[in-house]
Protein backbone atom coordinates (compact mmCIF):
# COMPACT_ATOMS: atom_id res chain seq x y z
CA UNK A 1 0.00 0.00 0.00
CA UNK A 2 1.27 3.44 -0.96
CA UNK A 3 1.00 6.50 1.26
CA UNK A 4 2.01 10.10 0.64
CA UNK A 5 3.37 12.69 3.03
CA UNK A 6 4.64 16.20 2.58
CA UNK A 7 8.38 16.50 3.19
CA UNK A 8 9.92 18.82 5.76
CA UNK A 9 13.43 20.25 5.95
CA UNK A 10 14.32 17.20 8.07
CA UNK A 11 13.76 15.08 4.94
CA UNK A 12 16.30 17.00 2.80
CA UNK A 13 18.99 14.29 2.85
CA UNK A 14 16.43 11.60 2.00
CA UNK A 15 15.08 13.69 -0.89
CA UNK A 16 18.61 14.20 -2.25
CA UNK A 17 19.45 10.50 -1.94
CA UNK A 18 16.33 9.37 -3.81
CA UNK A 19 16.77 12.06 -6.46
CA UNK A 20 20.42 11.11 -7.06
CA UNK A 21 19.49 7.42 -7.28
CA UNK A 22 16.60 8.15 -9.65
CA UNK A 23 18.51 10.44 -12.01
CA UNK A 24 21.76 8.43 -12.09
CA UNK A 25 20.73 6.69 -15.33
CA UNK A 26 20.60 10.07 -17.09
CA UNK A 27 24.23 11.00 -16.40
CA UNK A 28 25.50 8.81 -19.26
CA UNK A 29 22.76 10.09 -21.57
CA UNK A 30 23.26 13.80 -20.91
CA UNK A 31 26.98 13.78 -20.17
CA UNK A 32 26.51 15.48 -16.80
CA UNK A 33 24.51 15.28 -13.61
CA UNK A 34 21.00 16.63 -14.21
CA UNK A 35 20.18 19.72 -12.15
CA UNK A 36 17.96 17.90 -9.59
CA UNK A 37 21.02 15.87 -8.54
CA UNK A 38 22.82 19.09 -7.52
CA UNK A 39 20.11 20.92 -5.54
CA UNK A 40 20.37 21.92 -1.89
CA UNK A 41 17.08 20.38 -0.77
CA UNK A 42 17.21 21.96 2.69
CA UNK A 43 16.94 25.28 0.85
CA UNK A 44 14.46 24.00 -1.76
CA UNK A 45 12.10 22.78 0.97
CA UNK A 46 11.84 26.31 2.34
CA UNK A 47 10.18 27.53 -0.88
CA UNK A 48 8.84 24.47 -2.70
CA UNK A 49 6.52 21.64 -1.81
CA UNK A 50 7.92 18.12 -1.97
CA UNK A 51 5.59 15.17 -1.55
CA UNK A 52 7.03 11.76 -0.70
CA UNK A 53 5.40 8.53 -1.86
CA UNK A 54 6.08 5.51 0.33
CA UNK A 55 5.36 1.83 -0.06
CA UNK A 56 5.21 0.75 3.56
CA UNK A 57 8.32 2.28 5.14
CA UNK A 58 10.25 2.51 1.86
CA UNK A 59 10.47 5.80 0.00
CA UNK A 60 9.52 4.96 -3.58
CA UNK A 61 9.15 8.32 -5.29
CA UNK A 62 8.72 12.06 -4.88
CA UNK A 63 7.46 15.14 -6.65
CA UNK A 64 8.58 18.73 -6.10
CA UNK A 65 6.29 21.58 -7.10
CA UNK A 66 6.50 25.34 -6.95
CA UNK A 67 3.35 27.43 -6.83
CA UNK A 68 3.59 30.42 -9.16
CA UNK A 69 1.01 33.23 -9.54
CA UNK A 70 -0.46 31.79 -12.75
CA UNK A 71 0.65 28.13 -12.80
CA UNK A 72 2.08 25.20 -10.89
CA UNK A 73 5.65 24.34 -11.86
CA UNK A 74 6.66 20.70 -11.60
CA UNK A 75 10.29 21.00 -10.59
CA UNK A 76 11.28 17.38 -10.00
CA UNK A 77 9.75 13.94 -10.35
CA UNK A 78 11.98 11.16 -9.03
CA UNK A 79 11.14 7.46 -8.84
CA UNK A 80 13.51 4.97 -7.25
CA UNK A 81 14.85 2.52 -9.86
CA UNK A 82 13.36 -0.34 -7.81
CA UNK A 83 9.89 1.19 -8.33
CA UNK A 84 10.15 2.39 -11.93
CA UNK A 85 7.74 1.09 -14.59
CA UNK A 86 4.97 0.72 -11.99
CA UNK A 87 2.96 3.85 -12.75
CA UNK A 88 4.29 5.96 -9.89
CA UNK A 89 5.38 8.79 -12.18
CA UNK A 90 1.86 8.97 -13.58
CA UNK A 91 0.47 8.90 -10.05
CA UNK A 92 2.70 11.79 -9.00
CA UNK A 93 1.77 13.80 -12.09
CA UNK A 94 -1.92 13.29 -11.24
CA UNK A 95 -1.12 14.50 -7.72
CA UNK A 96 0.37 17.68 -9.22
CA UNK A 97 -2.87 18.24 -11.12
CA UNK A 98 -4.78 17.94 -7.85
CA UNK A 99 -2.45 20.45 -6.19
CA UNK A 100 -2.92 22.85 -9.10
CA UNK A 101 -6.71 22.55 -8.87
CA UNK A 102 -6.66 23.09 -5.10
CA UNK A 103 -4.59 26.25 -5.66
CA UNK A 104 -6.87 27.44 -8.50
CA UNK A 105 -4.14 27.09 -11.11
CA UNK A 106 -5.37 25.86 -14.48
CA UNK A 107 -1.89 25.49 -15.96
CA UNK A 108 0.96 23.13 -15.11
CA UNK A 109 4.47 23.68 -16.43
CA UNK A 110 7.59 21.54 -16.43
CA UNK A 111 10.90 21.39 -18.22
CA UNK A 112 13.23 18.55 -19.03
CA UNK A 113 16.35 17.79 -21.05
CA UNK A 114 15.69 17.03 -24.72
CA UNK A 115 17.82 13.87 -24.39
CA UNK A 116 15.37 12.43 -21.86
CA UNK A 117 13.04 11.20 -24.62
CA UNK A 118 11.41 8.61 -22.35
CA UNK A 119 10.22 11.36 -20.01
CA UNK A 120 9.03 13.60 -22.85
CA UNK A 121 7.02 10.70 -24.25
CA UNK A 122 5.37 10.07 -20.88
CA UNK A 123 4.49 13.73 -20.44
CA UNK A 124 2.96 13.86 -23.93
CA UNK A 125 0.86 10.77 -23.12
CA UNK A 126 -0.36 12.63 -20.03
CA UNK A 127 -1.55 15.56 -22.13
CA UNK A 128 1.44 17.90 -21.93
CA UNK A 129 2.53 19.71 -25.05
CA UNK A 130 5.87 21.17 -25.97
CA UNK A 131 5.78 24.97 -25.70
CA UNK A 132 9.37 25.68 -26.67
CA UNK A 133 12.92 24.42 -26.64
CA UNK A 134 15.83 26.49 -25.42
CA UNK A 135 19.58 26.02 -25.48
CA UNK A 136 20.90 25.79 -21.92
CA UNK A 137 24.68 25.45 -21.85
CA UNK A 138 25.47 22.29 -23.78
CA UNK A 139 21.94 20.90 -23.59
CA UNK A 140 18.48 21.78 -24.84
CA UNK A 141 15.67 22.27 -22.35
CA UNK A 142 12.18 21.29 -23.43
CA UNK A 143 9.42 23.34 -21.80
CA UNK A 144 6.06 21.58 -21.62
CA UNK A 145 2.65 22.62 -20.34
CA UNK A 146 -0.82 21.29 -19.69
CA UNK A 147 -4.08 23.13 -19.11
CA UNK A 148 -6.31 21.40 -16.58
CA UNK A 149 -9.52 23.29 -17.29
Amino acid sequence: MFTMKQATVADAATVLALTRESYQKWVAVTGREPLPMRVDYAEALLKNRIDLLYEGDTLAALIETELEPDHLLIVNVAVSPAFQKRGLGRRLMAHAETLAAEASRAKLLLYTNSLMAENISLYEKLGYRIEREQQFGTSVQVYMSKMTS
